[in-house]
């Protein structure tokens, strides 16, 4: 059934803004070429556009620069503007955005204590940072924090190892500054982040293995984000490994891959071949190693991520293994070659092991991205 006029604007005026997205500002003759529209509805579109508050004139193109051929449009970036959140254990990273994604303002602060004082420190420095961007209100909040979403309901699960106020804090965003406030999974952003920017750009099937503090797994297959029955896809801490001394259980994940991969497992790890140094974390034992060219620390770092990355190919065969987390980032190509070689001798699947391309930067990276394709959904109409 052919669309309807209507269905058809609203198709026409999101390719072109796709274009000015992606291409920059554009004539009406540039965007009649690269729409395959004709040059009427070009100016019907462009009207529209314009009526709306979404594109503007932007300067003049050609040599002469003169007259409504030369008229180059662009997207009015602060027709909304953005929050990305990276919610750590004990703090906030804020990044405030316009519409097309430019940075206008970031902070950061140690956040903890007491649930409610906690999420008044949050959400004003949410606030500070909008203000500090020229945002007189945020039109989309994208939040990223450990544990797990309910796939039902979009909020994080209420899980014991989480500070409480992590919780409180998204319903007291939509609260206090009124925008539209999107939770999810960190390891989930910092996968969507790689696929669009990053290790998995040239991936539509990967799995992200997260390195941190704790560790988990993102699984983009066929280019969907995969989060099971009741979003605990890629709960790899709890994955039963030999070595450990013990099994997991459903209150905790000690005895599974957590405690021969998690922060303080590769700390002790580093303890034990003589490279610790006052106030040195995990991260940067590994950093040190590669830096320093340990092999040894490095090769019993690849045999326990091995483990994982191994039983992830196994199940998945996602045909690649990206190393996220601070753990990850910090063994770099150095730690990822040699879980690769690992993964080859144990599974017939070939898999090729990457190190995150965006460094720490991948979760506020994936929850703006996040903040920015919902935002443009509800302003830019469908998508063609």
């Amino acid at each position: 059934m052919p669309a309807s006029p209507s269905t058809a604007r609203a198709l026409n005026d999101r390719l072109a803004l796709g274009l000015l997205q992606s291409e920059g500002p554009l004539t009406a003759n540039e965007l009649k070429q690269l729409t395959g529209l004709s040059r009427p509805s070009v100016a019907d579109l462009v009207e529209r556009l314009q009526d709306s508050g979404l594109i503007t004139v932007v300067g003049e193109a050609g040599a002469r620069r003169r007259g409504p051929n030369a008229r180059l449009y662009g997207i009015v970036a602060a027709r909304a503007h953005l929050a990305a959140l990276d919610v750590r254990t004990d703090g906030v990273r804020v990044v405030v955005t316009d519409l097309l994604g430019a940075v206008l303002a970031e902070a950061s602060a140690p956040v903890g204590g007491d649930t409610g004082p906690a999420v008044e420190r949050a959400v004003t420095l949410v606030e500070r940072a909008a203000r500090d961007g020229g945002a007189q209100r945020l039109h989309t909040i994208g939040v990223g924090a450990p544990g797990l979403i309910d796939p039902a309901t979009g909020d994080l699960h209420d899980t014991t190892s989480l500070p409480a106020w992590h919780r409180r804090l998204p319903g007291a965003l939509q609260e206090r500054l009124g925008a539209r406030v999107l939770v999810e999974n960190e390891t989930n952003l910092a996968a969507r982040a790689e696929q669009r920017d990053g290790a998995a750009h040239d991936r539509d099937t990967f799995v992200l293995l997260w390195l941190g503090e704790g560790v988990g797994a993102a699984v983009v297959l066929d280019g969907a984000l995969r989060r099971g029955a009741s979003g605990g896809t890629g709960e790899i801490g709890f994955l039963p490994v030999p070595g450990t001394g013990g099994l997991p259980s459903a209150t905790g994940c000690e005895g599974g891959f957590h405690s021969l991969a998690c922060a303080a497992a590769l700390h002790q790890l580093g303890a034990e071949h003589g490279l610790l140094k006052p106030d040195m974390s995990a991260a940067d034992v590994v950093r040190h190693a590669v830096e320093a060219g340990e092999g040894a620390f490095l090769d019993a770092v690849a045999d326990r991520v091995a483990v994982g990355a191994a039983a992830m190919a196994a199940i998945l065969d996602p045909g690649c293994v990206v190393l996220g987390g601070e753990v990850g980032r910090a063994g770099g190509a150095a730690l990822a070659d040699r879980v690769t070689d690992r993964v080859a001798a144990m599974s017939p699947l070939r898999t090729e092991v990457r190190a995150s391309a965006l460094g720490g930067s991948a979760v506020s990276r994936g929850a703006l991205l996040a903040a920015r394709d919902a935002a443009q959904d509800e302003l830019f109409g469908p998508r063609p």
